[in-house]
């Protein structure tokens, strides 16, 4: 209980250490950060209808090229990924579903994180999970980091 209530008291600090993070040259200013915020959020909800959708391309095309996703062992780049979701991105039907709770962006604009719920079939939650995205030179969003928790039950 104590990550956890750590954990939320880091998120809650957050707001505050951006708005005076800010500061730093270069930076964008905090709606630039709420304009990213949104970005991130679709870029994760894009990804889980891409999955939902077996659009097998779409899914790929928001991996980073240095994507590492953990499960019960890493998988490095999104060849790895690719290769260990196909029986899941294949199937007639997706077998869970997730969609971003939490969306978070660093004050420099560059990294975020968006986390929530994942759902079975009958729509119980099973796990949270945990993604990390960073914001291409462009403009857009790739997965860097991928993780899921199981629930406590």
């Amino acid at each position: 209980m104590t990550t956890r209530r750590h954990a939320l008291l880091a998120a809650a600090t957050l707001p505050a250490a951006a708005g005076s993070a800010t500061a730093q040259a270069g930076w964008p200013g905090a709606d630039e950060i709420a304009r990213r915020v949104e970005e991130a959020r679709a870029a994760e909800t894009a990804f889980a209808a891409a999955f939902a959708a077996r659009d097998v391309a779409g899914f790929r095309r928001l991996l980073a090229p240095d994507t590492i996703w953990m499960g019960k062992a890493p998988l490095h780049g999104p060849d790895a990924v690719m290769a260990a979701w196909n029986g899941l991105l294949t199937a007639p039907k997706p077998p869970f579903s997730w969609s971003p709770d939490l969306v978070l962006v660093l004050p420099s604009g560059d990294l975020a994180r968006t986390t929530g719920p994942v759902l079975d079939l009958e729509g119980k939650v099973t796990a949270r999970f945990q993604s990390i995205w960073r914001r291409k030179p462009a403009g857009g969003w790739e997965i860097v980091f991928d993780f899921g928790t199981e629930v406590c039950h």
